[in-house]
């Protein structure tokens, strides 16, 4: 009798002590830092990561901690520093956070969140968000095959990680499925180029003098070098050159050359991220961006004539229905194979 009164008792201890992990648990969400490259002002990848972080950090009453410019260097000091300040999640906003991150989230034990590392997923502790927006890029390719003049279709990156990857692969595929002739010259302008403007603007001027009169760039801080490009140089047969941006919303400072972009809402990422680890889920599963719930859109500009831009609300809708499925590709050498031709940068 004793011993099952002292079972009961453990029992009941044990739902106790489960019950106020629980609770522990989700009081410990309260401050969401976020560590960025570059400025959160380049209306795309670092911009749209540091706002995304602010929303949700307003949605769930939690303090806001943004570390900004930090570069591609090491950024083990400056996460040991947000850890000490008391954050309950760390967003490594780029890929070369990807191996420092999850080492400090080891020493310190507060959960970090990387990208383009599918395979470094531990239940509490790291997550990864490799997103994708390679939806959106098929429809921009579509569009594009539409509205080019020369038949000669650009694509610039400032490097090839599985984001960018993608959303190239999509491109084309939606371009060719548009017009199977159709010419499409990928030029790289670095192996981790992000905020080389400079070269953003050399690789592309050499991308619109091969003939492309529609460039789709993918480039953090260098895409304001392809746009630059875009903007002093004409297409081969004198005309306007159109550029397609991603992740972000460049109309603010658009002079005539933007056709549209590739918009991603990370807001949906980061709040499941923070129910996940209240909810003590965390780093069990990977997330995801897609037309279906709007966390990819194309952007709609007066450029676009009605009737094209008619035709693309009809085959996002066929997306979403899976009348059409698009192929996620994030391996750089299948992405060049779907090229006409390759001009890579230095």
């Amino acid at each position: 009798m004793v011993s099952k009164k002292l079972f009961a008792s453990g029992a009941l201890m044990a739902v106790a002590i489960f019950s106020m992990a629980s609770m522990t648990s989700a009081a410990e969400v309260k401050k969401l830092a976020i560590l960025v490259p570059e400025q959160g002002t380049d209306f795309g990848w670092n911009q749209q990561g540091v706002d995304a972080a602010r929303i949700v950090a307003e949605k769930y009453g939690l303090e806001f901690l943004p570390a900004e410019g930090l570069g591609y260097g090491d950024v083990r000091p400056t996460l040991r520093e947000l850890a000490e300040e008391g954050a309950s999640l760390m967003i490594g906003h780029a890929s070369g956070y990807n191996t420092a991150a999850p080492e400090i989230a080891k020493e310190t034990g507060v959960p970090v969140a990387i990208v383009d590392q599918p395979d470094a997923l531990e239940k509490g502790l790291v997550t990864d968000y490799t997103l994708s927006g390679h939806e959106g890029a098929y429809l921009a390719g579509r569009m594009a095959a539409r509205m080019s003049r020369s038949g000669t279709l650009g694509v610039v990156v400032s490097g090839e990680p599985p984001s960018w990857n993608s959303q190239s692969a999509g491109f084309a595929i939606g371009a060719k499925a548009e017009k199977s002739d159709i010419k499409i010259i990928y030029a790289v302008i670095g192996p981790a180029a992000y905020a080389d403007a400079a070269g953003g603007r050399r690789v592309t001027e050499s991308v619109i003098s091969a003939g492309a009169d529609i460039v789709f760039g993918q480039g953090n801080g260098s895409s304001f070098g392809m746009i630059g490009a875009v903007e002093t140089t004409k297409a081969v047969d004198g005309g306007n050159v159109w550029f397609i941006d991603v992740i972000g919303d460049k109309s603010s400072i658009d002079k005539g050359h933007l056709l549209s972009s590739v918009m991603w809402n990370m807001v949906p990422v980061y709040s499941a991220m923070v129910e996940d680890l209240k909810a003590g889920k965390f780093g069990t599963k990977h997330y995801k961006i897609g037309l279906a719930d709007n966390s990819v859109q194309l952007l709609k500009t007066a450029h676009i004539p009605d009737d094209i831009w008619g035709d693309m609300t009809t085959l996002r809708q066929d997306i979403i229905d899976g009348k059409i499925a698009v192929d996620q590709v994030s391996d750089a050498q299948a992405v060049r194979k779907l090229m006409s031709s390759v001009e890579a940068g230095e």
